[in-house]
């Protein structure tokens, strides 16, 4: 095992030319496109001021090396889960020693989920309304809308298409940045006095309301944590290095913008945007268009960061089981068609009420800020848990709870500017997240388990009863029961009563989901040669659950090594060496009407099958060959009627 560790660590840190212009285009999106918004979310309304411009551009210094270099670049990157990254990747890593993080972990991952949903617009958006600047007139929802469209349509094809196209032009974005902010900052040098910590101390605690702008402030960093997230498309040598260059063309176009607005001293914005200032007549036009891919790349990175957050979701019972794809072969390549359909009809919505990317700002930032908390809890933990220096695990706790609470506060100002909307989205998330853990854990402690050794001899001679017509020659049934010597109770229920099963082979399959990413391991226990077979399968959470096509290399490696026999026992087939059929069963739970469980658990049991209609049936999960497929629905929990008084009449 460690071997292999180390070698997928010496694999993270690789660094290449390919991996780096990946990591452009996948990883920096988000907040590649705060140039956008930022400075101009932070004068809004009011007179621009030169204690207020320079107080707000050492704030956003700060806040870059402090909140995306320190904490995510140098420090959380280095908490991968086996080549993964993101919240979820890390609660996963703690989660052993520390149950009472489950909460504050789904509250995170519901805020970046929700965080997928308002990024795109605010970003689109932007872009598009530079436009405004060579048509006034110009309707830009609509341009908004067909954008979004287009984006979420080509998510069909996998990031790595995605991805490599991406890399070149986020490549053209950074270096734009880079140079409109560079020939301004040139102009007025005096704009790098604010790498001097004291301006931003200024503002916070002296300038009137200057607190307050830390919300806006706030939007620089937003997708810091789609640096971690992505982790596994990217690796960490890559991300390492070309933040170096990403962060230099960021911080170049801030100062150049703060330059541009110190020279307007006393004026008020009046709808422009200190972004679109920087650029010269001619260039206008190619530069909104470069704006615009960038801002679909930053929607992209949302997406992508949310495709893996659900895949580690499920894998944690914190999320229905829905459709995974694989659109390619690429490690990590991952498509979820329901959340792109989820994120998508999200950002009509949110594109349709706000209309404008300035009303967007106020609905933007909160809920991340609530990620960006739970990541700094669950790295402490994560730190503690490996022996570091307890002292620096305090001070890490320590700076960024206060750094991440102070932000969180003047955000909390934009509650009822819009704010509202993110931190719903985050609560209905949360909700779905918290009953189906909750449903999960349930329904394990209802689930009754029993000894198979007790029925192998019922079993065999079920197997020899000529009187009951042949079911199929192997019967497998899918089951829940981790232990090899276990299965369900309903399953032997199903056997005898349901209708008798009469078969040659009975297989029991088990699948268990492991937390490392991508590892694929099997074990065979034969209970009863050539009758009685338990397979459990090991399957990383990214890997395709195609238990069809794993159960026949399995067989196949039985037969091999002549573990099993498979041909027909028919007479007329056996003779001809016929493969007998295969024929699988999974059992469906349904919440019986006779029950007793307590009113809050059957409120979670009733939304849990609420939602459960809306997902993938469970031989779809498991990759099974529905022609090949019973499924029977058995209650969750059956108990003898009682006290039924019913008389007998005779005539």
């Amino acid at each position: 095992m460690e071997s292999s560790n180390g070698h997928a660590h010496n694999h993270l840190d690789k660094v290449t030319a390919a991996g780096l212009m990946v990591a452009m285009g996948i990883v920096y999106g988000d907040i590649g496109t705060s140039p956008l918004y930022v400075m101009q979310a932070i004068i809004g309304k009011s007179v621009i001021n030169e204690e207020v411009v320079l107080g707000a551009l050492s704030c956003v210094f700060w806040t870059l090396t402090l909140q995306t270099t320190v904490k995510y670049v140098v420090l959380i990157l280095r908490a991968d889960n086996r080549g993964e990254g993101g919240t979820l990747s890390l609660f996963a890593q703690v989660r052993r020693h520390a149950k009472w993080l489950t909460i504050p972990t789904m509250i995170g991952g519901a805020a970046l989920l929700a965080d997928g949903i308002i990024c795109p617009p605010i970003s689109v958006s932007s872009a598009i309304e530079g436009l405004e600047i060579l048509y006034p007139n110009i309707q830009t929802v609509p341009i908004v809308l067909t954008i979004l469209g287009f984006l979420f349509v080509i998510q069909v094809f996998g990031t790595k298409v995605v991805g490599g196209a991406f890399g070149p032009i986020m490549l053209i974005w950074f270096l734009t940045l880079g140079i409109l902010g560079g020939t301004y900052v040139v102009k007025n040098l005096y704009v790098v006095k604010a790498l001097n910590p004291y301006y931003a101390y200024k503002l916070l605690f002296q300038h009137p309301e200057g607190f307050w702008l830390l919300g806006a402030v706030f939007l620089c960093t937003t997708g810091a944590e789609a640096l971690y997230s992505d982790l596994g498309h990217c690796g960490r040598g890559n991300i390492r290095i070309s933040w170096i260059f990403v962060k230099t063309c960021l911080l170049l176009n801030y100062f150049g913008q703060a330059a541009w607005l110190m020279s307007h001293d006393g004026e008020t914005l009046r709808g422009r945007k200190p972004f679109f200032e920087l650029m010269p007549d001619w260039f206008l036009l190619p530069g909104i268009a470069i704006a615009t891919m960038a801002a679909i790349i930053a929607s992209q990175a949302l997406i992508t960061g949310s495709f893996t957050l659900v895949s580690e979701a499920i894998r944690l019972n914190f999320w229905p089981k829905i459709k995974l794809k694989y659109p390619s072969d690429h490690k990590g390549q991952l498509y979820v068609p329901s959340v792109n359909l989820l994120l998508f009809l999200g950002c009509i919505a949110v594109v349709l009420y706000f209309k404008r990317s300035t009303n967007m700002e106020a609905a933007y930032g909160l809920a991340i800020t609530l990620t960006m908390l739970v990541d700094t809890l669950l790295m402490s933990y994560y730190l503690y848990t490996h022996r570091s220096n307890m002292w620096l695990v305090v001070i890490f706790l320590v700076t960024y709870f206060s750094i991440e609470g102070a932000f969180m506060g003047a955000n909390l100002i934009k509650f009822s500017h819009g704010g509202w909307v993110s931190v719903l989205i985050c609560v209905v998330i949360a909700l779905v997240m918290f009953i189906w853990l909750q449903s999960a854990q349930i329904k394990s402690r209802l689930t009754e388990y029993v000894k198979l050794n007790k029925y192998v001899d019922n079993i065999k001679e079920l197997s020899r009863d000529i009187t009951i017509p042949k079911y199929a020659t192997h019967l497998v049934f899918m089951s829940n029961a981790s232990r090899t010597s276990e299965v369900e109770s309903k399953i032997i229920y199903s056997i005898f009563e349901k209708r008798p099963k009469r078969a040659d082979i009975y297989w029991f399959v088990h699948v268990d989901t492991t937390d490392e990413p991508y590892t694929m391991q099997y074990k065979v226990d034969v209970i009863e040669p050539d009758d009685l077979i338990k397979v459990t399968f090991r399957l990383g959470f990214r890997v395709e659950q195609r238990i069809n096509l794993y159960l026949r290399r399995v067989i196949e490696d039985m037969v091999k090594n002549k573990e099993v026999d498979i041909t027909s026992r028919y007479e007329s087939l056996n003779r001809h060496n016929v493969i007998g059929d295969f024929r699988f069963v999974v059992l469906e739970k349904f919440l019986s009407y006779d029950n007793e469980l307590p009113f809050f658990e059957q409120i979670i049991m009733k939304a849990y099958f609420f939602i459960k209609g809306f997902t993938t049936s469970e031989d779809k999960w498991f990759g099974l060959d529905s022609s090949a497929v019973k499924i029977e629905k058995v209650p969750l929990i059956i108990r003898p009627a009682e006290n039924i008084k019913l008389k007998r009449i005779y005539s």
